[in-house]
């Protein structure tokens, strides 16, 4: 009986010590959970405290596919990727990849930036997330409406000023984006117009 008691009691000491491990180790931010906003590890922006992400400002459009909100944050389109109009290693990628000059990426990058901003800038919006919050450069990743209800990653990409970037997990509308592309193209809208 004795053995028995002292089994026991190494099995329930033995099972609290997992559990409180486990659960420092979850605390910890160490749970290798990618969706986690509050990491710790460095690849992903803190949790926000004082947003409200159902009625923010933006204050800024970057450029066609990334936006600056009130509370200091960039956020980044879900699904969807613009021409660059910015110097940067991406625009010489672009370049050699499609065979255009930069001047002429960073002409249809122009006017992707035109198009968001005219819907967007000074205006409050909502946002919509999937997976993953954050991209590895700490910026929010959402889908974004306008206060009429319109779904700005989708207007975008439906008037032609967008090619589809999509990353699993974020896959949500991936099929939407895919289905408003083939027909901006084909009905040659925004950066598809031959003039």
């Amino acid at each position: 009986m004795r053995k028995t008691m002292t089994l026991k009691k190494k099995l329930i000491y033995s099972s609290l010590a997992g559990l409180l491990a486990l659960t420092g180790y979850f605390l910890s931010g160490s749970s290798g959970s990618r969706s986690n906003p509050g990491e710790k590890s460095g690849r992903f922006a803190p949790a926000e405290n004082n947003s409200d992400y159902n009625n923010i400002l933006v204050t800024r459009v970057v450029d066609g596919d990334t936006l600056k909100l009130e509370n200091g944050k960039y956020l980044r389109l879900i699904g969807i990727d613009t021409p660059e109009m910015h110097e940067s290693a991406k625009l010489h990628r672009d370049a050699q990849r499609s065979k255009q000059s930069v001047w002429e990426i960073k002409k249809l990058g122009r006017q992707s930036y035109e198009f968001t901003r005219e819907l967007a800038q000074g205006k409050r919006v909502r946002l919509e997330f999937d997976k993953e919050r954050y991209d590895k450069y700490k910026r929010i990743l959402a889908y974004v409406y306008l206060a009429d209800g319109r779904f700005l990653n989708a207007l975008i990409v439906e008037e032609g000023y967008a090619s589809l970037m999509t990353y699993p997990p974020n896959v949500k509308y991936a099929d939407l984006f895919s289905s408003l592309y083939q027909q901006a193209r084909k009905n040659k809208r925004g950066l598809w117009r031959k003039d």
